[in-house]
């Protein structure tokens, strides 16, 4: 396990479903944390040093080393902090646990942002309909269980933090229904369950504000992993 005398600091902005992931991870490690709020529109010169490639953000500095992309992240608090593991033990799992992961990423997240971000109804539409399928995937493949590994948290909860909490908010500005209990049962279920455990509500931005800023950065740029 980590020592608490590591420095640990994580840059970030509100509103980011990519950073609550790594926050999200961090707490169920009971890792301490220095969090520094970042302006996208202004970077500082801490973001353009330790993330020159990408500029974006989360950035996890640890005793000076710092790494780039939520999912990539929270492999490497897993590995470094042993405790409450978040990845699966069997390797087969742990490959399916990256898997969705990833499809959740390269399928869910932008297909259901640009459902309601499109200006072009036609792509808008093509979009809306890549959304349901990819949530009907997640829906299959939930299931009855409590969480996606089972009784507990896992990666791919926490790669889904955006399906639970942020969908909800960007279905509401753009006046649409994606994630229901009529359409996905499954899938609202464990959202609930996500949104209401312990750790992830203290991890999570409030609401208001997070859809003010949803608002102001109308677009895809605001999308970044």
């Amino acid at each position: 396990m980590g020592s608490s005398e590591e420095e640990v600091t994580l840059l970030g902005v509100i509103g980011s479903p990519f950073v609550c992931r790594v926050e999200i991870a961090l707490k169920l490690k009971g890792v301490e944390y220095k969090y520094v709020e970042e302006n996208l529109s202004n970077k500082s010169e801490e973001l353009l040093k330790y993330n020159p490639v990408h500029k974006k953000v989360p950035i996890f500095v640890h005793n000076g080393k710092s790494i780039g992309e939520s999912l990539v992240i929270v492999e490497y608090i897993d590995d470094t902090w042993k405790n409450n593991p978040i990845l699966p033990s069997d390797s087969y799992q742990r490959a399916l646990a990256r898997f969705w992961s990833k499809f959740i990423d390269d399928k869910v997240v932008r297909s259901s942002w640009k459902s309601v971000f499109t200006v072009d109804e036609k792509w808008r539409l093509k979009n809306v309909a890549e959304a349901y399928e990819s949530l009907q995937f997640l829906e299959n493949e939930i299931k009855e269980k409590k969480f996606f590994g089972g009784e507990k948290l896992g990666l791919v909860d926490i790669s889904a933090v955006y399906v639970a909490y942020w969908i909800p908010l960007i279905q509401e500005i753009g006046g649409m229904e994606l994630l229901t209990t009529q359409k996905f049962p499954n899938l609202y279920r464990w959202s609930q369950e996500f949104v209401n455990h312990p750790i992830v509500k203290e991890c999570l931005p409030p609401r208001d504000p997070v859809i003010a800023i949803f608002k102001g950065r109308y677009g895809g740029r605001f999308v970044s992993k």
